[in-house]
């Protein structure tokens, strides 16, 4: 679980996103900090036995830092007003599939896969799917993956209009096809951040996300 603390915080720094605010508040930043990283840990210890790929990771490899980077953005605000942990092979910075816990008031997540990958990798992919399609198909539509996820994103911003060059219109796999992201999340209210539960239930959701997580990187590798 999330102390309620470090959603006040977040809450707070939503409504104070400056540098003076978040200097005399920093020991508030560092206890929610300290309280989402061993979150973090708790997760790696349930779900590393079972993908072996994350074994080596300690909850420091995953987690993003609070500060943003505003060099290309019109939004100048210094601070995220969330706490992210990307649990991939190689860490955070890895081009892998994985999975991503999102923690802010009102907009939490948890789930993964692989988002906007180099194109090199879209293609490899693609063609991953394109050959197993039986198999990712199952993956996707099993029945644990469609209770959590119900499906992946089809958000119009990872998502072609027409199919890729060198796939015909019929193929079986279009939908997926056209993707240039293989992402699913799941929402969590803040009631389910501050539960004791927590932990168990976001290892729950990972794991049936574990198994597209294995074929996209199958195809990497």
């Amino acid at each position: 679980m999330l102390q309620h603390s470090t959603l006040t915080f977040l809450k707070d720094l939503h409504k104070n996103n400056n540098k003076p605010w978040f200097d005399g508040n920093r020991q508030r930043y560092e206890a929610a900090k300290q309280d989402f990283e061993q979150f973090v840990a708790a997760l790696l210890q349930k779900l590393s036995p079972k993908d072996e790929a994350i074994r080596s990771l300690n909850a420091k490899d995953c987690l993003f830092r609070i500060n943003r980077d505003v060099r290309f953005s019109k939004d100048k605000s210094p601070y995220k007003t969330n706490m992210g942990a990307s649990i991939s092979k190689g860490g955070k910075k890895s081009p892998f599939a994985g999975y991503y816990f999102h923690c802010e008031p009102g907009a939490s997540f948890a789930g993964g896969g692989i988002w906007m990958p180099e194109p090199g990798d879209i293609k490899k992919i693609r063609q991953e799917i394109d050959y197993c399609f039986d198999e990712f198909s199952k993956i996707v539509g099993s029945k644990r993956f469609v209770s959590v996820y119900g499906d992946l994103s089809k958000d119009k911003e990872f998502t072609l209009v027409n199919l890729p060059k060198g796939y015909e219109k019929d193929n079986p796999a279009a939908e997926y096809l056209r993707l240039k992201s293989w992402i699913a999340t799941k929402d969590l209210s803040d009631s389910e951040l501050t539960s004791a539960s927590l932990s168990d239930e976001v290892t729950k959701t990972f794991e049936a996300l574990m198994p597209l997580v294995k074929f996209i990187n199958r195809a990497l590798e």
